[in-house]
Order: C-alpha cells, then structure tokens, then sequence
C-alpha cells in the first residue's frame, strides 16, 4: 500500500485521526456540561495550557472576561439545537496574550455534545484595527481641513472685496507713468483672479459636502492658462521658464477644480524650491499609456532623497528642505494626491537631491 494512502479501520471504514491531529484549525468536542471532551493538538498549542489543564476547567476559564457574557449567551442558543456559524470571540492564553476565533459549531442534542471548529483570525483582527484606527484618523483630518478651508475662504472674502473696491476707486487717468500702470492692472487682474478662485473653492466646499465630486470633461490647456495668470507676478519674479504640451491627451474627465489645484500646488513647489543658482524650469506634457491617460510634470530643482521621505512625501504636514519658511504649510502635495486618489487616480514621483522632480499622474478616466 502507498504510504499516502488513507489507512481504515478494522470495520474498513476510513480514520480521521491524522487529519484531526494535524489540523492547523481548532476541533474541539465539548458536553453540555461546558468543557472539553475531546481537542486536537492545535487547541493546546495556540492557548498555551496543557490538554489535562485544558480537560480540568470549564471552557468559560478560557474566555477573555469581556466576551464571557455573550459567548455563554451564544452557548445556550446552541443548547437549543440551533448550529452556530463564524461566531467571533477571544480567548486569553497561559501567557496572557489575548487571540481571536471564529467558531463555527454543530449541536448533537442526542448525544449532549457539540462539535466545534476554529480559526485563529487575530492577525486579521490586528489588521482590521490598524486599518480602522487609519480611517478615523484621516477622517479626522479631513474634518478638521474642511473647517479649516471654510473658515479662511470665510475669512478671506472681505479682503479681497476691499481691495478691489481700492482698485475701483484709483483713477488710472490721472496717472500717466506706463510702468505704474501696468502694475496696477496686474494687481487688479490678479485681485480679481483670487477672488475668481476663491468663489470657485467655496463652491467646491458645498458641493463636497454633499460629498459626489462633480466630473466632466476638462481642457488641460484652459485650465493650466487660468493657473498661470493666477500667479502670473510670481512667474515673472521668478524669472520662470514652464513649457507645457497636451497635444497627445488635451481633455480628460476630472474635477475642473481639482486639476487646477493640481497644477496651482505643483507649479508653486517648483518655483519655490528651484536651485538657488538656476532659474526654475517646469515642463508640462499629457500622453498615454496603456490606454491610461497621464499628465507627467517635472522641474529640475532642488529633489527629494526618495529613500528617506518616500513614505511621507505625500502625507499632512510634511516639509522635506532646509529652506522650508513659515509660508510653507506641508499641504500642498498632500491635496494633489488626495485630488488624485479621491477620483480613482493615482500618482507616482521620481527624485533625486538636486536633480529634480517628476510627478505621473494617472486618471482613472
């Protein structure tokens, strides 16, 4: 005979001895009087006691005391012959470890006993508690952004009004030194494009709270153009060249308000953290691949050390340069992938110290 083969007993019936002695899962046999009748090897092993102190006490002795009411609750329902499936407690080991399993049980009312299986599922329920401990977090950070949000678009508002309600009060034609008037026209282009973008992110607010991110079909081009003359002083001082070409994708389906964050923040970050020695240079492009439309954006300053923040570089708060100044709030890459993410994206970043930065962006749609 095989060696694999299953062996019989003297009736010439097959045994299951090795397959209850070798399980990884928990078989128990218990009485209606509350312990143990019969247990495999696994039992011991996981709880730590041996089978003799396993027989001596009621099962109960076993049971963490929080979830001793509703697993003795659980017991009587079994007693009325009623099977019990994927029923969760924990048990409390000789080493005082506390474990997770999920029971599935048989009634033999004739016979006054039960028969139980058990999985070990602590590590999923480890897991489980990490994951939700994470989402309340964020859902904790979410809040406290959207009131934050709220309250300086609140408070910006008036600002903004009285600034240019002083533009509407100079009289250009009394002036007659072209320089001045031209700066005066792009603070008032500007003034006017912040308060553009400001009702845009107030909008935004509300519709969120209804919390259904409105999509459409958005124009790379328009958009970024609305970006460029938002921060077009900016761009000047800095003396920054930025080249863009969506001729390979020019529209995808977005949040138009998202995307124009998107490209606000990345913009920003390349200007303000350029090589001091170099003029910032930012290059824009839409290609596809795989049949997935991206938008890679890339500059050539200052970098990240991957291998140090590339855990963080996307998270709330984080600040990765020396020259990093109080004007710097750790925000602006933890909005682009949220954006991102939110609507089924995803991005990814390429770095190195002084060599620049590349952003893929990947769109869902």
């Amino acid at each position: 005979m095989n060696s694999n083969s299953t062996t019989t007993d003297s009736d010439g019936k097959y045994s299951f001895d090795n397959f209850f002695n070798i399980s990884a899962d928990l078989i128990c046999i218990a009485g209606y009087d509350g312990y143990f009748k019969r247990i495999n090897p696994s039992v011991s092993k996981l709880l730590g006691y041996s089978e003799e102190e396993l027989y001596a006490k009621p099962i109960s002795a076993f049971v963490y005391s929080p979830d001793l009411k509703l697993t003795l609750e659980t017991r009587e329902q079994v007693y009325k012959n009623k099977p019990l499936l994927n029923f969760e407690n924990r048990y409390l080991t000789k080493s005082g470890e506390i474990v997770w399993l999920s029971w599935t049980s048989m009634p033999v009312d004739a016979n006054q006993l039960i028969y139980a299986i058990a999985k070990n599922i602590t590590h999923k329920k480890k897991v489980e508690g990490e994951r939700n401990l994470l989402l309340s977090n964020l859902t904790q950070i979410n809040k406290e952004l959207r009131i934050l949000s709220h309250k300086t678009s609140h408070d910006l508002k008036s600002p903004i009004n009285n600034m240019l309600s002083v533009f509407s009060l100079i009289d250009v034609s009394k002036i007659d030194d072209e320089e001045t008037l031209e700066l005066i026209n792009i603070l008032k282009l500007t003034s006017e494009n912040l308060k553009d973008t400001l009702n845009d992110s107030i909008d935004t607010l509300i519709e969120n709270a209804n919390i259904n991110t409105q999509v459409e079909e958005i124009n790379f081009n328009e958009c970024l153009i609305e970006v460029l003359v938002s921060i077009n002083s900016l761009i000047v001082d800095s003396k920054a060249s930025i080249t863009f070409d969506f001729s390979e994708v020019e529209n995808v389906v977005f949040n138009k308000a998202y995307i124009k964050s998107i490209f606000l923040n990345l913009l920003t970050n390349s200007i303000k953290y350029s090589k001091p020695s170099s003029v910032p240079t930012v290059k824009i492009r839409s290609t596809v691949v795989n049949g997935i439309n991206q938008l890679i954006f890339s500059d050539e300053g200052l970098g990240f050390d991957l291998d140090k923040v590339k855990d963080k570089i996307f998270g709330l708060y984080e600040k990765f340069h020396t020259n990093d100044d109080t004007n710097s709030t750790g925000i602006g890459l933890y909005l682009v992938y949220n954006h991102i993410t939110s609507l089924g994206g995803r991005i990814a970043v390429e770095s190195k110290i002084n060599e620049g930065a590349t952003f893929t962006i990947s769109f869902k749609y």
